[in-house]
Protein backbone atom coordinates (compact mmCIF):
# COMPACT_ATOMS: atom_id res chain seq x y z
CA UNK A 1 0.00 0.00 0.00
CA UNK A 2 1.70 3.67 -0.67
CA UNK A 3 -0.62 6.52 0.62
CA UNK A 4 -0.72 9.85 -0.23
CA UNK A 5 0.73 11.91 2.93
CA UNK A 6 0.05 15.68 3.86
CA UNK A 7 1.44 17.41 6.97
CA UNK A 8 -0.02 20.80 8.24
CA UNK A 9 3.16 21.72 10.64
CA UNK A 10 5.09 24.75 11.61
CA UNK A 11 7.96 26.14 8.99
CA UNK A 12 9.97 22.88 9.15
CA UNK A 13 12.95 25.08 8.31
CA UNK A 14 12.86 25.66 12.41
CA UNK A 15 12.44 22.76 13.67
CA UNK A 16 15.14 20.60 15.62
CA UNK A 17 14.69 17.08 13.38
CA UNK A 18 16.88 15.28 15.89
CA UNK A 19 14.81 15.64 18.76
CA UNK A 20 11.32 16.37 16.55
CA UNK A 21 8.70 13.60 16.54
CA UNK A 22 6.93 14.71 13.52
CA UNK A 23 10.07 14.21 11.51
CA UNK A 24 10.15 10.82 12.79
CA UNK A 25 6.75 10.04 11.66
CA UNK A 26 7.94 11.55 8.46
CA UNK A 27 11.20 9.28 7.85
CA UNK A 28 9.23 6.36 8.82
CA UNK A 29 6.87 7.19 6.04
CA UNK A 30 9.09 8.05 3.55
CA UNK A 31 10.93 4.49 4.10
CA UNK A 32 7.55 2.37 3.79
CA UNK A 33 7.26 4.08 -0.09
CA UNK A 34 4.53 6.36 0.90
CA UNK A 35 4.45 9.83 -0.95
CA UNK A 36 4.70 13.23 1.26
CA UNK A 37 3.54 16.90 0.97
CA UNK A 38 3.90 19.49 3.39
CA UNK A 39 2.10 22.97 4.18
CA UNK A 40 1.85 25.28 7.40
CA UNK A 41 -1.45 26.31 8.46
CA UNK A 42 -1.89 29.46 6.67
CA UNK A 43 -1.87 27.88 3.51
CA UNK A 44 -5.44 26.31 4.17
CA UNK A 45 -8.49 27.59 2.59
CA UNK A 46 -12.38 26.96 2.46
CA UNK A 47 -14.05 27.76 -0.61
CA UNK A 48 -17.38 26.94 -1.33
CA UNK A 49 -17.60 23.25 0.23
CA UNK A 50 -13.84 22.57 -1.06
CA UNK A 51 -10.86 22.94 1.38
CA UNK A 52 -7.65 23.02 -0.57
CA UNK A 53 -4.17 24.07 0.52
CA UNK A 54 -1.10 25.44 -1.49
CA UNK A 55 1.09 22.07 -0.78
CA UNK A 56 5.29 21.29 -1.56
CA UNK A 57 5.95 17.47 -2.65
CA UNK A 58 8.67 16.82 0.66
CA UNK A 59 11.70 14.32 1.14
CA UNK A 60 13.19 13.86 4.27
CA UNK A 61 16.84 12.62 5.26
CA UNK A 62 18.41 12.11 8.82
CA UNK A 63 21.15 14.47 7.56
CA UNK A 64 22.20 17.40 9.77
CA UNK A 65 21.93 20.81 8.18
CA UNK A 66 19.96 19.06 4.94
CA UNK A 67 17.21 17.13 6.66
CA UNK A 68 14.51 18.27 3.98
CA UNK A 69 14.08 19.35 0.50
CA UNK A 70 10.89 21.00 -0.81
CA UNK A 71 9.35 20.86 -4.59
CA UNK A 72 7.04 23.76 -6.04
CA UNK A 73 4.44 25.24 -4.20
CA UNK A 74 0.83 23.34 -5.69
CA UNK A 75 -3.04 24.07 -5.19
CA UNK A 76 -4.43 20.92 -4.01
CA UNK A 77 -7.92 19.69 -2.98
CA UNK A 78 -7.16 18.15 0.47
CA UNK A 79 -9.39 15.81 -0.46
CA UNK A 80 -6.37 13.73 -2.72
CA UNK A 81 -4.92 12.85 0.18
CA UNK A 82 -5.22 10.01 1.97
CA UNK A 83 -4.09 10.84 5.08
CA UNK A 84 -3.37 14.24 6.80
CA UNK A 85 -1.09 14.82 10.22
CA UNK A 86 -2.17 17.29 12.20
CA UNK A 87 0.99 18.58 13.84
CA UNK A 88 1.52 22.19 14.32
CA UNK A 89 2.63 23.39 17.40
CA UNK A 90 0.14 24.99 19.81
CA UNK A 91 -1.10 27.76 20.90
CA UNK A 92 -4.41 26.23 21.07
CA UNK A 93 -6.13 29.42 19.68
CA UNK A 94 -8.61 30.45 17.39
CA UNK A 95 -6.24 29.98 14.05
CA UNK A 96 -5.81 26.51 15.55
CA UNK A 97 -9.39 25.72 15.96
CA UNK A 98 -10.20 27.71 12.84
CA UNK A 99 -7.94 25.04 11.11
CA UNK A 100 -9.52 22.34 12.53
CA UNK A 101 -13.32 23.33 11.39
CA UNK A 102 -11.66 23.22 7.75
CA UNK A 103 -9.88 19.70 7.90
CA UNK A 104 -13.20 18.53 10.05
CA UNK A 105 -14.83 18.92 6.45
CA UNK A 106 -12.47 16.33 4.73
CA UNK A 107 -12.03 13.61 7.75
CA UNK A 108 -12.75 10.76 7.55
CA UNK A 109 -12.61 10.23 4.22
CA UNK A 110 -9.10 11.16 4.37
CA UNK A 111 -7.94 10.39 7.31
CA UNK A 112 -7.01 13.26 9.83
CA UNK A 113 -5.04 12.38 12.79
CA UNK A 114 -5.23 13.58 15.06
CA UNK A 115 -9.61 13.59 14.44
CA UNK A 116 -9.52 17.63 13.96
CA UNK A 117 -13.08 17.73 15.77
CA UNK A 118 -12.00 15.65 19.15
CA UNK A 119 -8.75 17.68 19.16
CA UNK A 120 -10.55 21.14 19.00
CA UNK A 121 -13.12 19.43 21.64
CA UNK A 122 -10.31 17.90 23.95
CA UNK A 123 -7.82 20.49 25.03
CA UNK A 124 -5.18 18.78 26.99
CA UNK A 125 -6.10 20.42 30.66
CA UNK A 126 -9.56 19.76 30.24
CA UNK A 127 -10.21 16.38 28.52
CA UNK A 128 -8.05 15.15 31.99
CA UNK A 129 -10.39 16.44 34.00
CA UNK A 130 -12.92 13.64 32.78
CA UNK A 131 -10.14 11.19 34.76
CA UNK A 132 -10.06 13.48 37.92
CA UNK A 133 -9.48 10.67 40.37
CA UNK A 134 -5.93 9.60 38.67
CA UNK A 135 -5.14 13.13 38.98
CA UNK A 136 -3.27 15.46 41.68
CA UNK A 137 -6.04 17.84 43.03
CA UNK A 138 -6.57 20.07 40.39
CA UNK A 139 -8.55 23.44 39.88
CA UNK A 140 -9.14 25.16 36.44
CA UNK A 141 -10.29 28.84 37.21
CA UNK A 142 -9.22 32.67 37.35
CA UNK A 143 -11.20 33.54 40.77
CA UNK A 144 -9.30 34.80 43.02
CA UNK A 145 -11.20 33.45 46.10
CA UNK A 146 -11.77 30.22 44.67
CA UNK A 147 -7.73 29.90 44.02
CA UNK A 148 -7.13 31.35 47.44
CA UNK A 149 -9.18 28.35 48.39
CA UNK A 150 -7.58 25.74 46.62
CA UNK A 151 -3.86 26.99 48.29
CA UNK A 152 -5.44 27.28 51.69
CA UNK A 153 -6.19 23.34 51.47
CA UNK A 154 -3.62 21.98 49.34
CA UNK A 155 -0.64 24.39 49.97
CA UNK A 156 2.07 24.67 47.45
CA UNK A 157 0.96 24.32 44.16
CA UNK A 158 1.90 24.63 40.32
CA UNK A 159 0.10 27.57 38.44
CA UNK A 160 0.03 27.53 34.55
CA UNK A 161 -2.06 29.01 31.56
CA UNK A 162 -4.44 26.44 30.47
CA UNK A 163 -3.71 26.23 26.77
CA UNK A 164 -0.15 27.05 27.30
CA UNK A 165 2.57 23.96 25.97
CA UNK A 166 6.21 23.18 26.46
CA UNK A 167 6.54 23.95 30.17
CA UNK A 168 6.00 28.13 29.20
CA UNK A 169 4.70 30.56 32.05
CA UNK A 170 4.67 26.98 34.78
CA UNK A 171 5.28 28.36 38.44
CA UNK A 172 5.45 27.14 41.82
CA UNK A 173 3.24 29.24 44.51
CA UNK A 174 4.30 28.26 47.51
CA UNK A 175 1.32 28.85 50.63
CA UNK A 176 3.20 31.87 51.98
CA UNK A 177 4.72 33.42 48.37
CA UNK A 178 4.99 37.30 48.19
CA UNK A 179 5.20 37.30 44.73
CA UNK A 180 1.64 35.66 44.09
CA UNK A 181 -0.36 38.80 44.12
CA UNK A 182 2.22 40.23 41.09
CA UNK A 183 2.09 36.49 39.55
CA UNK A 184 -1.86 36.62 39.62
CA UNK A 185 -1.73 40.12 38.18
CA UNK A 186 0.30 38.99 35.23
CA UNK A 187 -1.93 36.10 34.59
CA UNK A 188 -5.38 37.90 34.58
CA UNK A 189 -3.46 40.66 31.76
CA UNK A 190 -2.00 37.93 30.05
CA UNK A 191 -4.78 34.94 29.62
CA UNK A 192 -8.09 35.73 29.40
CA UNK A 193 -9.37 32.29 30.00
CA UNK A 194 -9.09 30.18 33.53
CA UNK A 195 -5.88 29.25 34.30
CA UNK A 196 -4.57 25.65 35.70
CA UNK A 197 -3.54 25.34 39.85
CA UNK A 198 -2.65 22.25 40.38
CA UNK A 199 -1.51 20.46 43.86
CA UNK A 200 2.62 20.80 43.59
CA UNK A 201 4.08 16.91 43.46
CA UNK A 202 7.64 17.55 44.93
CA UNK A 203 8.41 13.87 43.24
CA UNK A 204 8.36 15.62 39.81
CA UNK A 205 11.86 16.05 40.81
CA UNK A 206 12.59 13.23 39.70
CA UNK A 207 10.71 12.78 36.83
CA UNK A 208 7.58 13.74 34.62
CA UNK A 209 7.02 10.48 32.74
CA UNK A 210 5.80 10.94 28.70
CA UNK A 211 3.93 7.98 27.65
CA UNK A 212 2.84 7.39 24.28
CA UNK A 213 -0.47 5.51 23.30
CA UNK A 214 -0.72 5.00 19.68
CA UNK A 215 -5.00 4.18 19.27
CA UNK A 216 -5.27 3.97 22.78
CA UNK A 217 -2.68 1.45 23.62
CA UNK A 218 0.54 1.69 25.53
CA UNK A 219 3.50 2.47 22.48
CA UNK A 220 6.77 3.90 24.28
CA UNK A 221 7.70 6.15 27.28
CA UNK A 222 10.44 8.22 28.79
CA UNK A 223 10.89 9.79 31.59
CA UNK A 224 12.12 14.01 31.57
CA UNK A 225 13.79 14.78 34.70
CA UNK A 226 14.16 18.68 34.81
CA UNK A 227 17.14 20.30 35.75
CA UNK A 228 17.97 21.10 39.45
CA UNK A 229 17.26 24.50 39.31
CA UNK A 230 14.15 24.20 37.22
CA UNK A 231 10.12 22.91 37.90
CA UNK A 232 9.69 21.86 33.99
CA UNK A 233 11.27 18.46 33.12
CA UNK A 234 10.14 19.35 28.89
CA UNK A 235 12.78 18.59 27.17
CA UNK A 236 12.90 22.11 25.66
CA UNK A 237 13.41 23.45 28.77
CA UNK A 238 16.48 21.55 29.77
CA UNK A 239 15.09 18.00 30.88
CA UNK A 240 17.51 15.24 30.83
CA UNK A 241 15.60 12.06 28.51
CA UNK A 242 15.65 8.75 30.91
CA UNK A 243 14.51 5.42 29.89
CA UNK A 244 11.90 3.64 31.79
CA UNK A 245 9.84 1.20 32.38
CA UNK A 246 5.80 1.43 33.37
CA UNK A 247 4.67 0.79 36.70
CA UNK A 248 1.45 -0.48 37.19
CA UNK A 249 -0.21 2.17 38.15
CA UNK A 250 0.95 3.60 34.91
CA UNK A 251 -0.47 0.60 33.25
CA UNK A 252 -3.69 1.06 35.20
CA UNK A 253 -3.34 4.85 34.07
CA UNK A 254 -2.98 3.92 30.12
CA UNK A 255 -6.13 1.10 30.88
CA UNK A 256 -8.18 3.97 31.85
CA UNK A 257 -7.35 6.38 29.47
CA UNK A 258 -7.42 4.43 26.40
CA UNK A 259 -10.85 3.71 25.28
CA UNK A 260 -11.65 6.68 25.77
CA UNK A 261 -9.30 7.96 23.12
CA UNK A 262 -10.04 5.27 20.65
CA UNK A 263 -13.34 6.57 21.06
CA UNK A 264 -12.49 10.37 20.09
CA UNK A 265 -9.77 8.99 17.10
CA UNK A 266 -7.08 10.25 18.79
CA UNK A 267 -4.40 7.89 17.15
CA UNK A 268 -1.42 9.50 18.27
CA UNK A 269 -1.46 10.71 22.01
CA UNK A 270 1.40 12.04 24.94
CA UNK A 271 0.37 11.46 28.31
CA UNK A 272 2.08 12.69 31.46
CA UNK A 273 2.33 11.00 34.84
CA UNK A 274 4.17 12.31 37.43
CA UNK A 275 4.58 10.11 40.91
CA UNK A 276 1.79 7.76 39.96
CA UNK A 277 -0.79 10.76 39.11
CA UNK A 278 -2.12 11.71 35.41
CA UNK A 279 -1.49 15.41 34.96
CA UNK A 280 -2.20 15.83 31.01
CA UNK A 281 -3.41 14.17 28.19
CA UNK A 282 -1.64 15.73 25.10
CA UNK A 283 -3.38 15.48 21.71
CA UNK A 284 -2.51 18.41 19.60
CA UNK A 285 1.51 17.81 18.90
CA UNK A 286 2.72 15.33 21.32
CA UNK A 287 6.92 14.30 21.34
CA UNK A 288 8.45 11.73 22.30
CA UNK A 289 9.44 9.72 19.58
CA UNK A 290 13.52 10.13 19.22
CA UNK A 291 13.63 10.61 23.07
CA UNK A 292 12.11 7.10 23.40
CA UNK A 293 14.50 5.61 19.84
CA UNK A 294 17.64 6.79 21.07
CA UNK A 295 17.31 5.23 24.71
CA UNK A 296 16.61 1.77 23.24
CA UNK A 297 12.77 1.92 23.21
CA UNK A 298 10.36 0.79 21.17
CA UNK A 299 9.68 2.06 17.84
CA UNK A 300 6.99 4.34 17.80
CA UNK A 301 6.95 5.61 14.52
CA UNK A 302 6.34 2.19 13.24
CA UNK A 303 3.51 1.46 15.63
CA UNK A 304 2.03 4.51 14.31
CA UNK A 305 2.45 3.74 10.54
CA UNK A 306 1.00 0.03 11.29
CA UNK A 307 -1.99 1.31 12.36
CA UNK A 308 -2.94 3.80 9.72
CA UNK A 309 -1.99 1.30 7.44
CA UNK A 310 -4.47 -0.68 8.71
CA UNK A 311 -7.21 2.22 8.84
CA UNK A 312 -6.74 3.00 5.59
CA UNK A 313 -7.07 -0.72 4.33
Amino acid sequence: MTLNIAVQMDPIARINHKGDSTFAMLLEAQKRGHTLSYYTPDKLSLRGNEVVASVQKLTVRDVEGDYFALGEPTRVNMESFDVVLLRQDPPFDMAYITSTHLLERIHPKTLVVNDPASVRNAPEKIFVMGFADLMPPTLISRDMEEINAFRKEYGAVVMKPLHGHGGAAVFRVLPQDMNFGSLYDMFAVTFKEQWVIQRFLPEVKHGDKRIILVDGVFAGAVNRVPAEDDLRSNMVRGGAAKETELSPREREICERVGPALRERGLLFVGIDVIDGHLTEINVTSPTGIRAIAKLGGPDVAAKFWDVVEAKRK
